[in-house]
Parts: structure tokens; sequence; C-alpha cells
């Protein structure tokens, strides 16, 4: 996959992501997590999503040993990682509801934790995961932009903002937010009518697309919604000689997001590969759309 960039202000990352928010105790094995990373490699994604809570706490220590064998060079890699959910876990004993927390403290505690397990030195793009609504956001955005300043993350993003949480957060920062990583599929559109996509695009920045294929449903939902879409992609399929999971991320493609693969299953994660060799029409563009708010 030849790279391209994330926003006008860098980084260069792969036209799709891999991201470990769905990874569980099941997954959380070594052997798991060196096969997905050199599955991704294989295929040219070399850009990877972390959050401290993701996989029980878990994923970024696991990703870390891999790293730590120098198969690769960290240098050959794009790292993601994000704080701000906080989630009940046997780990984190003073957590006793999920809640949001973007305080300083937090923070610069995730931070320094992150980087402890990833074994790297710096973090290429750090995300806050939600607004907190009841934070200093003046001392939130000093934060991220000392930890910037430092050299510690080479980027700011968000996760989950609305439109005017983004703006808000954007106003009080000297340095620009180069991604926020939205829900988009074709069972979920709801980026394309609240603006969220339009937003993105007016800072020249890419949307990256959480749950690409709704989490399975594309391929296995049973509700209306997922039958009705899944037989229009089926349809469009046979045209293209392509499986509906690879038309699936098409369509978000050619809307200029960046998928972020969160399964495990290897055949799911190739079919997300193979979607950048689809020319989708612009008329099944929207036949997909059509069919996806069920008009």
């Amino acid at each position: 996959m030849e790279k391209i960039y994330l926003s006008d202000a860098g980084p260069k990352v792969s036209p799709a992501i891999y991201g470990f928010y769905r990874w569980n105790d099941e997954a959380n094995t070594p052997g798991t997590m060196e096969k997905i990373i050199n599955l991704c490699l294989e295929l040219g994604i070399n850009t990877f999503d972390h959050a401290d809570s993701y996989g029980s706490y878990r994923c970024e220590e696991l990703f870390g040993e891999v790293i730590s064998k120098k198969s690769f060079n960290r240098e050959d890699i794009v790292l993601f990682t994000k704080c701000g959910l906080r989630l009940p876990h046997s780990s984190q004993p003073g957590v006793r509801i999920k809640h949001y927390d973007t305080s300083r403290k937090h923070i610069l505690e995730s931070i320094e934790s992150s980087l402890r397990k990833l074994r790297t030195d710096y973090i290429d793009i750090f995300l806050l995961d939600h607004l907190d609504p009841i934070s200093d956001l003046e001392e939130t955005a000093y934060t991220l932009q000392q930890l910037k300043d430092s050299g510690k993350i080479k980027q700011i993003g968000v996760a989950n903002f609305s439109v005017f949480q983004h703006q808000l957060l954007a106003s009080y920062l000297k340095s620009r937010i180069v991604t926020n990583h939205i829900e988009l599929n074709l069972l979920n559109t709801s980026a394309l009518d609240n603006g969220q996509v339009d937003y993105i695009k007016q800072g020249y920045m890419r949307p990256l697309a959480s749950a690409p294929l709704a989490e399975g449903r594309i391929a296995n939902g049973i509700d209306d919604d997922a039958v009705r879409v899944r037989q229009k992609l089926t349809t469009i399929a046979e045209k293209y000689g392509v499986d509906i999971e690879s038309l699936a991320v098409a369509w978000l493609v050619k809307l200029g997001a960046l998928p972020l693969i969160g399964t495990t299953n290897e055949q799911r994660i190739r079919n997300i590969a193979n979607s950048f060799n689809i020319e989708l029409d612009n008329q099944d563009w929207y036949e997909l759309y059509d069919a996806s708010r069920n008009v």
C-alpha cells in the first residue's frame, strides 16, 4: 500500500490502519499479536492504533514485546495511542465506573505508561478518546502541547469528538489536530449527516472510520438494515467480482476515509486490504448509500 498523508500537518500512514479496539482476553496472546502484526506488514499496513485500555489494558504491552524482538524497525511503523476512556478493571483499582478523564494528571500518567509498555521513545499520534466535559480544557490543551514540544508525541488527534468538541479543543491548542476517529460504515452513516466528515475534511484531514464492517453485522447481521444493505452489496459485488466486505470498505475509501481494522480474522483483514483495488463507480456508491438509508 502506498503511504498517504493523514493531514496536511502529517504524518504519512498506510491507507488502512489496524486498531486493537475489539481485542479481549481471548485475543490477548503473544502469538496472536505477532501473527496480526506480521500479516498487516505483509499487506502493507504499517500503522497501528492503540489505547491504554485496549484488550483489558494489555494490548500495548503485548505489542511492545513484539517490538522488542526487533523483527522490524520502529521507524518503519506508525503508532497511535490514546487515553481518556476509563474502564473498571482489576489493574485499575481506583476506577469504579466507566467515565472519561482528560486531566493533566491522567494524560501524563497514561503517556508514560504507554511509552513504557510499547517500548518506544515517542508516539506518532496521541489522541484524546472522548472529551471529559468537567475537565479543565485549558490545562488539557497545555499538557498535550507540552508533550508535543518535548518530542514524546509527534502529533495530536482526537477520537469520538463531535464537531463542536473538535472545534473547542482546537481553539485551545497551538498545534493542529490531525485526525478524528469516528464510527462510520454502511450501517452507521450518521457522521455524514451530523457534519463530522465535512468538518474533518475542512481541516484538510482524513477521517478514520472505526468499525468499517459494523463489527461483523454487514456480513452476518440478521436485522432489517443489515439484510437490506447486504443484498445490495451482493448485487454490486458480482459486477466487480469481489467480496461484499471488500466492497463495503471500498465505499468508505471513495469517501476519503481510512478504515480502522479491528478484527482478528485473517480473511476479514485481507478483505479490507483488497478494497483498495476496487474502482467503485460513483452511481454504485450512491446505490449503496441509498440502501444504507433505506431510500
